[in-house]
């Protein structure tokens, strides 16, 4: 079953896909069937950059469990890297507290 859940964004960064890296332009994330992953429906990150084709993409499949997992972990991260940045290298980041999941 198709979900149409998609969320895109713009993204700063770089991936890698097999020995290359390339700049980032969007992530995509989305919940749908899973395409490669031997499992159900999935939450898809799509790590791209638009205007280096096809091969300038690295995609993730994770079950939602592992998916709201790793969101717990992105925010404990980046509470804490907003801690430093405002706190350590005094560079006034706004530090708020998150609740992990």
């Amino acid at each position: 079953m198709c979900t149409s859940i998609v969320e895109i964004a713009h993204a700063e960064g770089m991936a890698k896909r097999g020995d290359d890296w390339f700049a980032l332009s969007q992530a995509v994330v989305a919940y749908d069937h899973a395409r490669h992953a031997p499992l159900g429906d999935v939450i898809t990150l799509d790590f791209l950059n638009t205007g280096l084709g096809a091969d300038a993409r690295a995609g993730v499949e994770l079950t939602l469990e592992s998916a709201k997992a790793l969101r717990a972990a992105l925010d404990r991260a980046i509470a804490a890297a907003d801690y430093e940045e405002a706190e350590v290298r005094g560079k006034g980041a706004v530090v708020r507290l998150v609740r992990s999941a």
